[in-house]
């Protein structure tokens, strides 16, 4: 394979890493995502993804290259060349896989900023408390809670479109804030103010559980997060407030 072929395979490879970032590409077995938040997460996945198949293809293409070009000839008794080394073949294949590396680093940097940020002035703020072994959702902007007993499933309900902080508190032993189709969970631990922002972008009623093993009971700490429609959120606000919750 000539430099030149070696560097348009290097630069397919990059250009994959970069350009599916920004696409509508499969989920590869990932839920697919809620938020604004977790379409970040599933772009780079998808970006990661679709780069370690580019990765894998040069490297088979490489080796069924090698094995046919340079396989042994019946006719054929003459040792092969038996240079030692061969320098910008080495610095090719040294540098593609710190260039490609470098930007997966970035994309990974840029969307871990955006998914915790914390922006001041959130449209909605709620108190999420974690005990053994249920939730409790503070609304701290309208002052009411909503509970279950021990061992149910509460419902958290949020405005689609609008961005919701959650400040996640434990009162007892280290949990975890775990919805799937939000892409992201977060521990709410003793003593750590943890604090995520989330932005639905669709509506719908989504599954949530306790990702940190926190005793026998662990199994039973699920909950649910409803996503509706702006206005419908406020009538359920002011349904909440009736019922003087």
């Amino acid at each position: 394979m000539s430099p030149r072929a070696r560097w348009r395979a290097a630069a397919a490879v990059i250009g994959v890493a970069i350009v599916t970032t920004g696409c509508e590409l499969p989920r590869f077995g990932m839920p697919e995502s809620a938020t604004e938040q977790g379409d970040g997460i599933q772009k780079l996945w998808s970006g990661f993804f679709l780069a370690a198949c580019a990765v894998a293809l040069l490297v088979y293409v490489l080796l069924i290259f090698v094995l046919v070009r340079y396989r042994r000839r019946p006719d054929d008794d003459d040792l092969p060349s038996q240079s030692g080394y061969h320098i910008p073949l080495e610095i090719t294949y040294t540098a593609i896989p710190i260039v490609i590396v470098a930007v997966l680093f970035a994309f990974s940097t840029i969307v871990e900023r955006d998914v915790t940020d914390v922006k001041p002035d959130p449209d909605v703020s709620i108190e999420v408390i974690g005990f053994q072994w249920g939730w409790q959702f503070r609304y701290q902007d309208d002052d009411f809670t909503v509970a279950a007993p021990a061992g149910e499933a509460p419902e958290m309900v949020i405005p689609e479109g609008e961005r919701v902080q959650l400040r996640l508190q434990t009162v007892d032993v280290n949990h975890s804030f775990w919805v799937p189709n939000f892409l992201s969970k977060r521990d709410l631990i003793p003593g750590i103010d943890n604090v995520i922002q989330v932005t639905p972008t669709r509506t719908g009623s989504f599954v949530g559980r306790c990702a940190e093993f926190c005793g026998l009971d662990h199994w039973r700490m699920g909950f649910s997060v409803r996503v509706v429609p702006p206005a419908d959120y406020r009538q359920w606000l002011a349904e909440q407030q009736e019922a003087g919750r």
